[in-house]
């Protein structure tokens, strides 16, 4: 099964498609990103102590974001699993790319 991701930076969206066998296997490497995002981050202007799943999705928004401007097709494809892997029902991130981690927005569907 491929699953899809819709990100959406200054005005365009890219689907991105993720096999659901590229979730299911880097399961370990998602739990290992979310044990070192549990230590703390700082976000925009402020450290938070434990990020939400949300926090942690915009996190790796972010890391996205750099992976989509160097053209990194297997580094977008992994955030684009970790996001997928954590909120299985998001439809669209909406990145903001003028470093303003907190107006990144995760577009769940129902």
């Amino acid at each position: 099964m491929i699953r899809i991701l819709n990100v959406m930076i200054e005005g365009r969206v890219s689907s991105i498609e993720v096999p659901q066998e590229t979730i299911d296997s880097a399961s370990g490497l998602f739990n290992k990103m979310d044990e070192d995002m549990s230590k703390g981050w700082t976000m925009g202007n402020e450290f938070v102590d434990e990020p939400t799943v949300e926090q942690r999705c915009k996190i790796v928004a972010e890391k996205l974001l750099y992976a989509i401007e160097e053209e990194n097709k297997q580094m977008t494809q992994m955030m684009c699993a970790y996001i997928l892997s954590r909120v299985p029902n998001v439809m669209t991130v909406h990145i903001d790319n003028n470093n303003e981690i907190n107006e990144t927005v995760i577009e769940v569907g129902g």
